[in-house]
């Protein structure tokens, strides 16, 4: 398992390739981001410019959906299918980051192995803007607003609310329409190793969705 830093072929590295992302750092603020293990210090401050891609492959070791969560996964179809697709664990997982010039944030794409199948393929863009700071763009309109906190051993991402982008008309939707609360959470395990999670969990109905995934990162 390993993630790397990708330079399409005969494009030169830009001139500022070894400067540092503060984007997450003015997020947290400094005292926070002082207090974070050097390892996620160095992923979330990784510049990327350009060209380039930054890969992380893994293993989901830990996966588990309600059955309102698998309904709830089945109709979020309707907008890219954010959610995992798959309801067992065990299968092989890629992540690619890259820049969004357009968007002024971050592309993300995470690819799920699934038996007979072809892989699950997840887009979403990460926006340094709205009232929290940072927002999270899923696809055909929908997207939630994310508070930053710092762990001990970690960051975690917590959705503050959702919302709908029609053309240039942004609603907010309300608590009783949002699908409970999304927390995604990167924890540095040991070395180079760093567990990812995602829990999504409703205020009547609990946990909805619940995934780990234990990642590698070799530079």
């Amino acid at each position: 398992m390993s993630a790397t830093l990708l330079q399409l072929p005969q494009r030169p590295a830009p001139k500022d390739a070894t400067l540092h992302d503060l984007r997450f750092r003015a997020l947290l603020g400094s005292d926070a981001w002082d207090a974070l293990p050097p390892e996620v210090q160095r992923r979330f401050s990784k510049r990327l410019s350009g060209a380039q891609v930054a890969l992380y492959r893994g293993m989901v070791v830990d996966m588990r959906v309600s059955r309102l969560g698998r309904l709830l996964t089945q109709l979020c179809r309707l907008f890219g299918a954010p959610l995992p697709l798959n309801p067992a664990a065990g299968g092989g997982a890629l992540v690619s980051v890259s820049e969004d010039r357009a968007g002024g944030g971050q592309c993300w794409t995470r690819i799920y192995a699934r038996v007979d199948r072809f892989p699950q393929v997840i887009h979403s863009a990460k926006r340094f803007a709205g009232p929290t700071g940072l927002e999270e763009y899923l696809g055909r309109g929908l997207g939630m607003a994310l508070r930053v906190e710092a762990l001990d051993d970690g960051i975690a991402f917590v959705s503050d609310h959702y919302f709908l982008e029609l053309g240039r008309l942004r609603l907010r939707l309300p608590r009783l329409l949002a699908p409970g609360v999304a927390r995604v959470t990167h924890r540095q395990v040991a070395g180079s190793s760093f567990l990812f999670g995602l829990e999504l969990t409703h205020p009547l109905a609990g946990t909805l969705v619940r995934q780990e995934i234990l990642f590698d990162d070799v530079d």
